[in-house]
């Protein structure tokens, strides 16, 4: 029987390590530039979708942002951030959520995704997330978009995900963004293999 996306992320984080998963970044230098590069307050709203453990938020913290959310469908994920950072986890506010089905009334500054864009697979999903990011940003707000490029990996934690390149990642969002700045890069796994990203700064119009 298949599982849900739910029961799919659930198990990943219950069953494997930080360091056991391809995504696995220490410190998120890439994510950390493009940030920095908004010129926003440390007191900007900065929502990390899909960031499930991972460091990101652990480095804005660090930084003294402090108004931080962390969104993932996985709750065992966000456990995992929340033992993490302890206390420091007062200035974070967590969402367990498939982004598809997330609704707020929140206007973010940033909005950054490393890690569940790629992973919409047919058009109406990919339309959706279109009308989700652009109704949560205000008027010049940021969007930063991290994916899996046209020479990266075809599937990635089992699962069918798809390619992009500048032209088809514009395209995909040119309704109501502009593209500031875009380049690809190469992420090194745990397990000395490489994926080749695509990143991608917008401001919304």
């Amino acid at each position: 029987m298949e599982i849900s996306k739910k029961e799919h992320w659930e198990k990943v984080f219950a069953t494997k390590a930080e360091t056991e998963v391809s995504w696995y970044q220490k410190n998120p230098e890439t994510s950390l530039q493009l940030i920095n590069s908004c010129g926003v307050s440390k007191d900007a709203k900065i929502i990390d979708i899909g960031g499930g453990d991972s460091y990101l938020i652990d480095s804005l913290v660090e930084l003294g942002y402090t108004n931080l959310f962390l969104l993932d469908i996985s709750e065992k994920a966000i456990e995992r951030s929340k033992a993490r950072l302890g206390t420091k986890a007062e200035n974070v506010t967590f969402i367990v959520s498939d982004i598809l089905d997330f609704e707020t009334t929140e206007k973010f500054d940033i909005w950054h995704d490393r890690a569940s864009f790629h992973f919409l697979t047919n058009e109406t999903d990919i339309s959706k997330y279109a009308t989700i990011v652009s109704s949560a940003l205000p008027t010049s707000g940021n969007f930063i978009l991290g994916t899996f490029s046209d020479e990266g990996p075809l599937k990635c934690s089992g699962l069918e995900i798809t390619q992009y390149s500048v032209d088809k990642i514009a395209t995909t969002f040119e309704e109501t963004f502009e593209m500031e700045n875009c380049f690809t890069e190469d992420h090194a796994t745990p397990f000395e293999t490489t994926q080749n990203f695509i990143f991608c700064h917008f401001k919304k119009q």
